[in-house]
């Protein structure tokens, strides 16, 4: 079981990362999310990251990774919740998150992503 609750909102599987990401926790958050894409048909993901501090080359790509994947199975990916601190390492390794929309918080992804008004 991942440490990390993944809940269904109609067709949207929303992701609260709370915990950091170690090799071995983000591999399993990946494969947890593409199965509940897979089991529930959802068509789009929001990855909520703004509980984490930190982010390596390896969650970086694993991230980036998911929601190409997610892509590929039917599911929009919105990544929300990233600290500026979190962004300027992205962008100093080089990471882009092709595949990945973003949005400042979860009313703005989930807005995204149902096709709703944010506010």
């Amino acid at each position: 079981m991942t440490a990390i609750p993944i809940l269904r909102l109609g067709n949207v599987l929303l992701a609260a990362v709370h915990v950091d990401l170690d090799d071995s926790v983000a591999e399993r958050f990946q494969e947890d999310l593409l199965g509940r894409i897979e089991k529930t048909g959802a068509h789009g993901l929001l990855i909520d990251i703004s509980g984490l501090d930190v982010v390596d080359t390896y969650v970086a790509r694993v991230l980036a990774d998911t929601g190409k994947m997610a892509r590929l199975m039917g599911a929009r990916t919105v990544l929300v919740g990233m600290r500026p601190e979190v962004a300027a390492t992205l962008v100093r390794m080089g990471f882009g998150v092709e595949g990945i929309e973003t949005a400042l918080d979860a009313d703005e992804g989930l807005a995204i992503l149902t096709g709703a008004s944010a506010r």
